[in-house]
């Protein structure tokens, strides 16, 4: 083993006894190495062994299972890479100076008393514990400009990890504060709208037919049914279900993604991240195609 995959290995087994689930990330790179990150994500000392003893893979922490939200403080990426007139007004140059003139527009200290991690490109990761009862997920500048959220859903490159040369690390080591209010009101989301049911263009006139209309309801319902920690562990387990469908000739791939999409939509999954779970569970129920004997 080099010395690179042993503190990779060291640095993952860290996050995982603190009580995150961890996942392999590609090696000097963000993305994930493999499939179904989320579920797949694990705080099992085995496990963890026996990935990173396989390769240098950097350190995802899937937020949600985590029960973490992480509020991401980024850098500019370049000289263009500016702050809207309204943040540079207030002498804004990144995504710490907003999340401090927030601080100030709601008389509140910077939270600065909670695991902290160094990003490679020198922005920041504010770790906290999510409050209980709200479903919290991502958001790309819903604070402000150069902050970002990962929670339900996302992950953050682990500490220990290194992209494109540069190490993640940690420089506050405490146990994570929990999500101040005044920030879990502002990342609250509105209401959802009243759910509609979902339009299954399907004949199902014969047997196969009403078969395969309850099959895709049933699975539209799995989604719009699930709990807040779960919606996108539903998401793709409908989408395998579903795949193997597609697979088999029995349903359009088309339909299925704009059929569960609208189901994620309707509990508060955001468009890009529902379609890029749902991807992933019809490419993993194609590797198991099923048909329906008429």
């Amino acid at each position: 083993m080099t010395q690179q995959t042993h503190s990779l290995l060291s640095a993952a087994l860290d996050s995982a006894d603190r009580g995150w689930p961890v996942f392999p990330l590609r090696p000097g790179d963000k993305r994930p190495a493999i499939t179904a990150w989320e579920q797949r994500a694990t705080t099992d000392r085995d496990r963890v062994e026996r990935c990173w003893t396989h390769g240098s893979y950097n350190i995802g922490i899937a937020t949600g299972p985590a029960s973490l939200v992480v509020i991401d403080l980024d850098t500019p990426k370049d000289a263009d890479d500016t702050p809207p007139a309204a943040w540079a007004d207030r002498g804004v140059i990144d995504g710490a100076d907003v999340l401090a003139v927030l601080c100030e527009r709601h008389g509140e200290p910077y939270p600065a008393d909670t695991y902290t991690v160094r990003t490679g490109r020198g922005g920041t990761h504010l770790y906290f514990t999510a409050p209980e009862g709200i479903g919290l997920r991502n958001t790309a500048g819903g604070l402000g400009w150069k902050v970002d959220t990962r929670a339900v859903g996302g992950y953050v490159v682990g500490p220990g990890s290194v992209v494109s040369g540069r190490p993640y690390t940690a420089v506050y080591d405490a146990v994570p504060a929990p999500l101040p209010d005044w920030l879990a009101e502002l990342l609250t989301p509105a209401p959802l709208p009243p759910q509609r049911p979902i339009t299954v263009a399907l004949a199902a006139t014969d047997r196969l037919g009403k078969w395969l209309d309850a099959a895709v309801k049933g699975e539209l319902a799995r989604v719009t049914g699930s709990a807040d920690d779960e919606h996108n562990k539903a998401l793709y387990l409908a989408a395998v279900a579903l795949g193997q469908l597609v697979a088999g000739g029995e349903l359009s791939e088309g339909d299925v993604t704009s059929w569960l999409a609208e189901a994620a939509r309707q509990v508060g999954q955001g468009e890009r991240e529902a379609r890029r779970t749902v991807a992933s569970g019809l490419r993993a129920g194609a590797k198991r195609p099923r048909q329906v004997a008429a």
